[in-house]
């Protein structure tokens, strides 16, 4: 079984095999000086799903010490990883979207996110997503900036709001002009 190490925010498989495995079939992590980093999200989507095994300072992490840790880093993990295991249930390749002042970038099914040369209009970014809890509250400038970025790239914003029971429900919002 593929494994990595957790260090600071990010989980690195340094074994090109096990790298590769995880990476190349469903676009997971990053690669970075030859190791493949994984953000917590993914990470923690592959433990879910017992798919990879975590160390930390050298002892294999279980599924509740991996979210236990995770939460501790990250104040939004659990609203994001709600968000991020349901697009890549539904068969999404999901990226970060940090660039774009959001958690997520996805991609539609089937596509390649790492194509060499030019994209086609279906192989660009499809939606950017933003996760937040159910009681969260958001003012017209913050989703304004948002809608913008996402129009920007010919992407549609999507906010990922979590329920109290983890569902998660996608509402669109665009720019409307008269």
């Amino acid at each position: 079984m593929p494994s990595g190490s957790f260090t600071g925010s990010r989980v690195v498989v340094r074994d090109d095999e096990h790298a590769e495995e995880v990476h190349d079939e469903h676009y997971y992590g990053k690669y970075n000086d030859d190791v493949l980093e994984l953000s917590m999200v993914e990470a923690y989507h592959l433990i879910d799903r017992d798919l990879i095994e975590v160390e930390n300072d050298g002892e294999k992490l279980s599924k509740d010490e991996a979210f236990e840790l995770f939460t501790s880093k990250d104040e939004e993990f659990y609203h994001k990883y709600q968000a991020y295991s349901d697009l890549r249930e539904r068969g999404f390749i999901v990226k970060t979207g940090f660039k774009f002042g959001a958690h997520f970038r996805v991609y539609p099914r089937g596509v390649n996110p790492y194509q060499e040369g030019p994209k086609k209009q279906k192989q660009h970014t499809k939606w950017v997503v933003h996760a937040v809890p159910e009681n969260d509250t958001l003012s017209f400038q913050e989703m304004s900036r948002a809608v913008r970025l996402a129009n920007n790239i010919r992407a549609t914003m999507l906010w990922a709001v979590v329920d109290n029971e983890s569902g998660v429900t996608y509402y669109e919002v665009d720019r409307l002009t008269p």
